[in-house]
């Protein structure tokens, strides 16, 4: 029997060889990072998600997409900008741009800050203000990520090479179908 003041008895215990430590720490090392950190991938597809959800909420299609103001729009060039104009008086012919990241004739050569900063203040990175016709003051009122998510989705898209016609001024000539905003005839008098 173990006396308080007497040495206790030797037990044995097997001690792991270096390697069996290292591998032994190694397990529980990366078992607790599995647990503990999202793979950065899947935090990309959740953002980039949650902006196509908001692009379809937000009715990005029916102004960016061609063929969506003649009822049959082009999925295959989704995003890509339309070939009818908005025409407000006084200020000119308008065309939904394309989103997509081609670098000729979309937001290719945009950083998603770019696309984020114009979706809420309403500036390019050109300086240009967006054309008026573009909700951008609502969507102003984005959460910061939000508007990353809606950026971070059109970066994904597959680049559409498509120019947009304009922005024609208010004396100059539009190339293609203009959808007018006219005031009522009593307006006028």
């Amino acid at each position: 029997m173990f006396h308080p003041d007497s040495t206790p008895p030797a037990r044995h215990m097997t001690v792991p060889s270096r390697t069996g430590l290292l591998s032994i720490v190694a397990a529980i090392a990366g078992l607790v990072l599995s647990v503990t950190i999202v793979h950065p991938g899947a935090a990309d597809r959740q953002l980039i998600e949650r902006g196509k959800y908001l692009v379809t909420l937000g009715g990005c299609d029916d102004c960016h997409t061609p063929g969506y103001f003649f009822g049959k729009p082009d999925a295959a060039r989704e995003l890509g900008g339309s070939e009818v104009g908005f025409e407000i008086p006084g200020l000119g012919v308008f065309h939904g741009p394309n989103l997509t990241p081609d670098s000729e004739t979309g937001l290719g050569t945009w950083s998603e800050q770019d696309i984020v900063t114009a979706l809420q203040t309403g500036m390019r990175p050109d300086g240009r203000e967006l054309a008026p016709i573009m909700p951008w003051r609502a969507f102003a009122n984005l959460t910061p990520q939000d508007a990353r998510g809606i950026a971070a989705y059109l970066k994904s898209l597959p680049p559409v090479s498509n120019k947009v016609p304009g922005p024609f001024g208010p004396s100059e000539k539009p190339t293609s179908f203009v959808m007018k905003i006219a005031a009522p005839e009593t307006a006028q008098q």
